[in-house]
């Protein structure tokens, strides 16, 4: 696994989302999962995750997520930096972010889809005195258990329309295996292309974002 930067950043890039995170919550009075949205949007979470030094380690935290902001609105936070108490939740999220991040080489996209950036500062209570490592092992469970819940949605549709496999892929013109792979997690319906989930959707009268799982 190739990682986007060397591990002599990881402990700045660590305080860097740490910072940013805190500044978000409790200065900017954010809610986790919308700021995580913007950080997103901004493009600014996939500079951080390629390793770009102007974003892993050029800036400090609260200019970080005032970047985030201006990028997606337009706007600057001119809000004052608050001290961060020996690592608050928030800064505990960020960090243990950006090292999971890093680890995995997981998209921060993707990570956010599969568990929820709110969802990781509920860790906090539990985990914030362990090792980093139970953390991560938390982490990825989160993450198997939503890559299952999203690969059990297309046969939870499917027996709801009252079709079997075959009627289904009769209707979508998608392949009978390809539909068995999706529906015991053989392959990841939220890969497909879009025509394919449309087709699939159109068959079951529903969304495509409810045949991934969205």
């Amino acid at each position: 696994m190739t990682r986007a930067y060397d591990e002599l950043y990881i402990d700045n890039a660590q305080n860097v989302l740490a910072q940013m995170m805190h500044y978000a919550v409790y200065d900017l009075d954010m809610d986790y999962d919308p700021f995580a949205r913007l950080f997103v949007q901004s493009g600014v979470a996939a500079q951080f995750e390629q390793g770009n030094p102007r974003f892993v380690a050029g800036m400090s935290g609260p200019e970080l997520a005032c970047e985030v902001i201006f990028n997606v609105t337009g706007h600057v936070p001119d809000t004052e930096t608050s001290v961060y108490y020996n690592r608050s939740d928030a800064y505990w999220t960020g960090f243990t972010l950006a090292l999971y991040q890093w680890k995995s080489c997981c998209s921060f996209r993707t990570l956010f889809a599969e568990v929820p950036c709110s969802a990781l500062a509920a860790m906090y209570q539990k985990y914030h005195e362990m090792d980093s490592e139970h953390a991560a092992a938390e982490i990825d469970r989160l993450r198997r258990l939503s890559a299952y819940n999203r690969q059990i949605s297309l046969k939870v549709l499917r027996e709801k329309a009252k079709m079997t496999q075959k009627e289904l892929a009769i209707s979508s013109e998608v392949p009978l295996r390809t539909i068995q792979q999706y529906e015991q997690r053989q392959k990841d319906i939220r890969k497909a292309s879009y025509d394919t989930v449309r087709r699939l959707a159109n068959a079951l009268h529903c969304r495509p974002e409810d045949c991934v799982g969205l």
